[in-house]
C-alpha cells in the first residue's frame, strides 16, 4: 500500500470519528426507504421537468456515493444501488445544519440515505433535491480512480464485491445467470419433472470420468468424495418410479483450471423414463430456445465475434464420420470410418495428424481424441455430435445394430461442449462388465476411470426402465448467453490460488 493510500485511509477514519461526533451512528441497524434508486429511474426517467414539478414526487432512497462534485455551498452527489444511478443535489440552505456538516465529511464510496423530492437540473439531469441526509456506512479503502473500471482481472475475481461496485455490467451477467437457472427450472417443472437433491458427499465417486476431491468423515471413520456428478443417484430414482427427475447441482472435479473449467461448477442433470437420446436432442432444442428467450429476450445472442442462433433445429454430426471427414481433408487422402475402429490404423492416423494419445487408449478413445482435436473449435453454432464409441461411454446404452457404438450425444456451442446425454444403460450385467473394464483402465494408471458401484448395479437388478439422461453445464451456457469469454466471469467467487 502506498503512502498516499495510507493517508487517504487515515483521513476517512478521521471523517468517521467526526461523523459520530455529530451524533450519527457509525453503523445504524436499518434505514427505511420508499424507493430504490432503480425504481426511481425506471418510474421517472422519462418524466420532464414540468411533470416532476407538478407531481412533486417525494422519496427516501439509499445507495453508494460514486461521484462528488462541490460548488461552494452546494454539491452534487451521484448514488448507485448497483444497477442504476441518480444524482442528489445538496444545498446548505435546504438541509438541517447537522446534515450539511455530514455532507462535508462524506467520501467517495460511502453508503448514505437521502430524503427529498425529484426534479430536473438545468442540464436536464434527473435528481433528488435533498431535504435530509443519513449516514449508513463509511468506505475506508479508496475505490479505483474516477470510475474508469477495475481492469485487473485477478482483483476482479478475488474481490468480486469491488468488481460489482466498479463495473456495473458485471451485475448484468449474474442477473442473466439467475434468469437462466429460473427458466431451466420453470421449463422442466412445466413438463412434469420433479426437482430433487442428491448427496454431495459420496462413498463412491461415480457418474462421470473425472478425478474427485477426497475428504474424510471423522465420526464414521470413512473416506468420502465430493460428487463429480449426481447421475447414479438420479437413475436410482428412476428405478424407484420417478419417471421424470432433475437436479440443479454443484459438482467438484479435481482437475485443471481454464477459461472453460473450474473445479466447482453447476450442472443441470435430468432423466426421462421411456425416452432415448433422439428424443432428448429435440427436447434440448426446445429447452435452450426457451431459456434464451427468458434470460436475454432473444434466440440469437452475440458471443465473441459470432452471432449464436439457439433456435431449432441444430446441426447433427456422427462422431466417427466427422473425425474421418476432417482427417481426410487435413491429410489430403481418404480416411475411412472403419479405419477408426481398428486400434493400429486409428493410432497411425493420429500420429500422421501429430496427435499424442494415451498409451492405454483403445480405438474408440483414439477416434474421440481425433475428433476433439480436429473439430471442437469449429463448432460455433449449436451442433449435436452423436454416436460415441462404447469405450469412452461406460454408462450409455449401445446401439442395437452396432455394439461398439453407444446412443450418446454431446452438444457443442461456441467451440466447447455444453451438454452430454445418452440413452441410459439399464442392463445390470453389461453395466458390471463396463465397470470392470474401467477398473482395468484404472489399474493401468487412468485416474479418471470409473469405480465399481455395487449398490448401483443392485438398483439396476430391480429393473430400471429405458430412459434418456442429460447433463447441461450451466456455467458454460451462461457464458454463451452473457457473451462472457471465461467461466470465471460467470462464477461469483471462482477458485483462485492464494496470494503470498
Amino acid at each position: 500500500m502506498s503512502s498516499n493510500e495510507e493517508a487517504q485511509i487515515a483521513q476517512r477514519r478521521a471523517n468517521l470519528d467526526a461523523i459520530v461526533a455529530l451524533g450519527f451512528r457509525a453503523y445504524p441497524n436499518r434505514f427505511a426507504t420508499t424507493h430504490t434508486v432503480s425504481a426511481l429511474v425506471t418510474a421517472h426517467g422519462d418524466s420532464d421537468a414540468g411533470a416532476l414539478e407538478a407531481s412533486r414526487v417525494e422519496t427516501v432512497t439509499a445507495g453508494r456515493i460514486i461521484s462528488i462534485r462541490h460548488f461552494g455551498k452546494a454539491a452534487f452527489l451521484v448514488l448507485s444501488d448497483g444497477r442504476s444511478r441518480i444524482q442528489v443535489y445538496v444545498r446548505q440552505d435546504s438541509l438541517p445544519e447537522r446534515d450539511y456538516q455530514l455532507y462535508k465529511l462524506l467520501d467517495f464510496g460511502d453508503q448514505i440515505g437521502v430524503a427529498g423530492h425529484l426534479f430536473r437540473t438545468k442540464t436536464n439531469e434527473l435528481s433528488i433535491w435533498a431535504a435530509k441526509l443519513e449516514f449508513l456506512a463509511k468506505c475506508f479503502l479508496p475505490l479505483p480512480e474516477k470510475w474508469h473500471g477495475l481492469q485487473d482481472v485477478e482483483i476482479r475475481y478475488r474481490q468480486r464485491y469491488l468488481d460489482l461496485i466498479v463495473n456495473p455490467d458485471v451485475r448484468r451477467v449474474f442477473e442473466v445467470r439467475s434468469r437462466t437457472v429460473t427458466a431451466i427450472r420453470d421449463f422442466l417443472t412445466s413438463h412434469d419433472f420433479l426437482e430433487v437433491e442428491t448427496p454431495m458427499m459420496q462413498p463412491i465417486a461415480g457418474g462421470a470420468l473425472a478425478r474427485p476431491f477426497v475428504t474424510h468423515h471423522n465420526a464414521l471413520d470413512m473416506r468420502l468424495f465430493l460428487r463429480i456428478a449426481p447421475e447414479l443417484y438420479l437413475k436410482r430414482l428412476t428405478v424407484g418410479g420417478i419417471e421424470r427427475v432433475f437436479e440443479i447441482n454443484r459438482n467438484f472435479r479435481n482437475e485443471g483450471i481454464s477459461t472453460q473449467h473450474n473445479p466447482e461448477f453447476t450442472m443441470l442433470e435430468f432423466y426421462w423414463a421411456y425416452q432415448d437420446y433422439q428424443v432428448l436432442m429435440r427436447f434440448t432444442e426446445e429447452l435452450l430456445s426457451f431459456v434464451a428467450r427468458a434470460s436475454v429476450g432473444a434466440e440469437q445472442v452475440p458471443f465473441g465475434d459470432h452471432q449464436i442462433n439457439l433456435q431449432a433445429p441444430y446441426r447433427r454430426l456422427s462422431l466417427r464420420h466427422a473425425a474421418a471427414e476432417e482427417a481426410s481433408r487435413r491429410l489430403g487422402v481418404p480416411v475411412l470410418v472403419e479405419e477408426l475402429r481398428s486400434l493400429d490404423s486409428a493410432r497411425a492416423i493420429a500420429a500422421r495428424l501429430g496427435l499424442e494419445v494415451p498409451d492405454a487408449a483403445g480405438p474408440g478413445r483414439v477416434a474421440t481424441e481425433i475428433f476433439e482435436a480436429l473439430w471442437e473449435d469449429q463448432l460455433i453454432q449449436p451442433t449435436f455430435i452423436y454416436d460415441f464409441p462404447t469405450e469412452v461411454s461406460p454408462l450409455s446404452k449401445q446401439r442395437e445394430d452396432d455394439p461398439d457404438t453407444v446412443e450418446r450425444f454431446e452438444l457443442y456451442i461456441g467451440g466447447f461442449e455444453v451438454a452430454n446425454a445418452f440413452s441410459e444403460l439399464n442392463d445390470p450385467a453389461e453395466q458390471r462388465r463396463r465397470f470392470e473394464s474401467q477398473l482395468a483402465e484404472r489399474a493401468k494408471g487412468d485416474a479418471e476411470a470409473h469405480a465399481m458401484d455395487e449398490d448401483y448395479i443392485r438398483a439396476l437388478e430391480y429393473g430400471m426402465p429405458p430412459a434418456g439422461g442429460e447433463g447441461i453445464g450451466i456455467d458454460r451456457l451462461v457464458m454463451i448467453l452473457s457473451n462472457s469469454p471465461s467461466i470465471r466471469d460467470v462464477i461469483l467467487f471462482p477458485l483462485m490460488r492464494p496470494r503470498d
